[in-house]
């Protein structure tokens, strides 16, 4: 499901994880990656969300960065996403956690008209930014004095 994910997402050249990695990260001595799947009236899991902990300095608490939330298509509209980000949402309010947040691409409407639907506003005003690949590395190894 994540190469199906990545394929909708129009990103499949960047869907590198294997198997292996995924397990590791949800299973391992370090894991630190949090996953709930939805699960058809057959037994059939159809979609799955990946979340990690964040911390919030202006709340002083934890919160939750959902990473990923995928519902194959034929199963869209049936309530697993709603029931999937509702999951993680009980979550925030057991633990007193203080946030539920994610990104969602520009372009996919469906996706943000049902983040709307169940009360998520944009945050307006923030730019997500990232360093990977050769520009992770190099920054990283790059000890240059600034000025």
């Amino acid at each position: 499901m994540v190469r199906e994910l990545a394929a909708y997402e129009r990103a499949e050249h960047e869907a590198r994880m294997t198997e292996q990695q995924l397990t590791d990260a949800l299973t391992g001595p370090d894991a630190a990656l949090f996953g709930h799947v939805a699960v058809d009236a057959a037994g059939e899991v159809v979609g799955f969300a990946l979340w990690f902990r964040t911390f919030s300095t202006w709340r002083g608490t934890h919160g939750i960065h959902l990473e990923d939330l995928y519902v194959r298509p034929g199963q869209r509209g049936g309530g697993h996403g709603r029931e999937l980000l509702r999951t993680l949402a009980e979550v925030c309010a057991e633990r007193g956690y203080a946030r539920l947040e994610w990104s969602v691409l520009d372009w996919n409407a469906p996706s943000i008209g049902f983040y709307r639907s169940v009360g998520a506003q944009p945050v307006d005003g923030w730019t997500v930014f990232r360093l990977t690949d050769d520009a992770l590395t190099g920054f990283a190894a790059d000890r240059r004095a600034t000025g």
